[in-house]
């Protein structure tokens, strides 16, 4: 199948799947097109409520593009690919609708990130996490402010230095990353509806309301996420990570 991003609404509940053959990893096109997407869905007056997902029953997301990753030959664009997350985050921070998150399986990086952009996040019991950015030579700078929101510092470092080590949805629960975690798919899709439901029933104003409350002191991420965006340019170019990226091809 061929990568793609889709928006598709139904009574209120607007549902937004990106996929990538890759293990549905992001790069720089999907990234620009989520950024796009999310964006347009909080602009739409029909859509009361977003589901984020990814295609597929294994892998959420594999994070950052690695043929991309290898590319990447200057600042400039090493800065243009990150900020392509920093987006994302963003647009997911300042869209007016709540989110629900939708994680199937394994998230890796900027898959993280993207589940600690959403408002409410339903996992299975198969979707453990890593930050594997120290690994191989830089961190996880840009989804650091997002996944740090929801989990705390503390967590946040044992992922971080700790970047090779899978972290289950249980400890993923425990640390609020995932609001609910079910032993299977369907079980979770039941509960995503329901709540979508609920939701899209709800007060849009009072909802609104609610999300800016909830993103409080987070209105400098506009800068802050670029200037994260422009470390991990500078650092994907070092010899150490060009030289693991080489030997992990």
């Amino acid at each position: 199948m061929k990568e793609y991003v889709n928006l598709n609404v139904n009574n209120g509940i607007g549902v937004i799947e990106f996929f990538h053959p890759q293990s549905n990893s992001l790069p720089n096109k999907i990234l620009k097109e989520l950024d796009n997407i999310i964006t347009l869905a909080g602009q739409d007056d029909s859509i009361k409520v977003i589901i984020l997902q990814s295609g597929g029953n294994r892998t959420f997301c594999a994070g950052a593009s690695f043929d991309e990753l290898m590319a990447i030959d200057n600042e400039s664009d090493g800065k243009e690919f990150f900020s392509g997350f920093a987006n994302v985050i963003n647009a997911a921070r300042k869209c007016p609708k709540f989110i629900i998150g939708r994680v199937q399986g394994k998230a890796v990086g900027g898959g993280v990130g993207l589940a600690s952009a959403t408002d409410y996040c339903f996992a299975t019991q198969y979707s453990s996490i890593k930050l594997s950015e120290l690994a191989i030579g830089i961190g996880p700078f840009v989804v650091g402010p997002s996944i740090e929101r929801k989990i705390g510092v503390s967590a946040f470092s044992q992922l971080t230095i700790n970047a090779t080590k899978w972290h289950s949805a249980k400890w993923s629960k425990e640390k609020s990353l995932f609001s609910e975690v079910y032993e299977t798919i369907e079980a979770m899709d039941r509960e995503i509806f329901i709540l979508a439901k609920k939701l899209s029933e709800s007060n849009p104003d009072s909802m609104r309301g609610l999300k800016k409350i909830m993103w409080e002191g987070t209105d400098h991420w506009d800068e802050l996420l670029i200037d994260r965006a422009a470390m991990s340019g500078k650092w994907v170019l070092s010899d150490f990570t060009k030289g693991t990226l080489k030997k992990l091809k």
